[in-house]
């Protein structure tokens, strides 16, 4: 019996959730052909993200931030779960592989914006490939062109770029090109995996405020990949905190970046530089986080009646006022995979202090 107290529903909000995903897993083959063995990269992920609103994904390398976005996206095939859409399953209604009309639904932009163009075409020939495939380019030659023209403005780039090759634009102009592909299909759901991080810091601003302004103008959902908590705070409605290929915690994002309740959030969080922080963030502090993410004996929701705690199953304590959505799983849960395969494991500690020996009490 589930001890959950938040579904994903009640995250989102009320009403059908754009996207919804309940219990998706994925695991990956090692060892050989013959091999039996597998990795786990996701357990039991649930997230929603309702119509107009964008979600920030947040954690460390290898949380599994972009396989959630490649399984969503249908580009890996999900070992279990569902991915739903408008309420339907779509896993069960394409079961061998995405259907056009998902891709008219769904689209992903890449981090690599020169990655996923490729440089023997021009630009027109992106966006004019996505009009055709999926019947929106209007039926004449006219109405298509107008249709280009259309997509260059909404992303902020002049018509005339349609005539570029990749090679001779910059990398934010290359990373708009890629959202108008995206746009060409009139998607519902957006997946950004991290789609300013190879971007010069002068030029991410230009691209969250293009994402910032879909969303208000054509009420498009997204989901928005990212290790930069900063954008994250900036950009989204509500952040959820990936670890272990799991979620450990979500909320609005100005409440849970400004009042972090799990460990792991709160070293993600302490790790960004912070003018109003005095002085550097604390190692001791730090290797206390450590052990209480690692090997936590203790939950500050423990004694708790109307939350009980739970070591066996992902429990989602509420956080201060219901009305910002904002849980965290319990302290006593560690994810599944091998604590050794990530990269807080090998973080160095100070060995003379207790919290690198001995197990400590988790943080409120």
């Amino acid at each position: 019996m589930s001890h959950s107290l938040m579904t994903p529903s009640a995250v989102a909000g009320t009403g059908t959730p754009a996207l919804e995903i309940r219990g998706l897993g994925k695991s990956f083959p090692v060892g050989g052909l013959f091999s039996r063995d597998s990795v786990r990269a996701l357990h039991g992920v649930d997230l929603a993200i309702g119509s107009g609103e964008i979600v920030a994904l947040v954690g460390e390398s290898g949380s599994g931030k972009s396989t959630l976005a490649r399984c969503i996206a249908r580009l890996e095939k999900p070992s279990s779960g569902e991915i739903l859409i408008d309420g339907v399953d779509v896993l069960k209604r394409d079961r061998f592989q995405a259907s056009r009309a998902f891709r008219s639904q769904v689209q992903m932009v890449f981090q690599d914006p020169f990655g996923s163009l490729n440089p023997a075409h021009r630009i027109e020939h992106f966006l004019r490939r996505s009009l055709a495939i999926h019947g929106k380019g209007g039926g004449s030659e006219e109405a298509t062109r107008r249709r280009l023209e259309e997509l260059m403005t909404t992303v902020g780039l002049e018509a005339d770029m349609l005539n570029s090759y990749p090679h001779e634009l910059s990398g934010g102009q290359r990373q708009r090109v890629a959202i108008a592909r995206a746009l060409a299909v009139e998607p519902q759901v957006i997946l950004a995996d991290e789609p300013t991080s190879m971007l010069d810091v002068s030029v991410r601003i230009g691209v969250l405020n293009l994402m910032r302004k879909l969303r208000d103008e054509q009420g498009i959902s997204m989901l928005y990949i990212t290790h930069d908590l900063a954008s994250a705070r900036y950009l989204a409605d509500r952040t959820a905190v990936m670890f272990a290929g799991e979620p450990v915690e979500e909320g609005e994002s100005l409440d849970l970046l400004a009042n972090p309740a799990h460990p792991y959030t709160q070293l993600l969080v302490s790790a960004v530089p912070d003018p109003a922080r005095a002085g550097s963030y604390d190692p001791v502090r730090r290797a206390e986080l450590r052990q209480a993410v690692m090997a936590s004996t203790r939950c500050a929701f423990d004694g708790d009646p109307n939350q009980p705690c739970s070591a066996e199953e992902p429990v989602r304590h509420h956080v201060g006022d219901p009305a910002s959505r904002h849980w965290v799983r319990c302290h006593l849960y560690r994810p599944w995979a091998a604590a050794g395969a990530h990269a807080l494991a090998s973080e160095p500690t100070n060995p003379s202090h207790p919290a690198s020996n001995a197990q400590e009490e988790a943080p409120a």
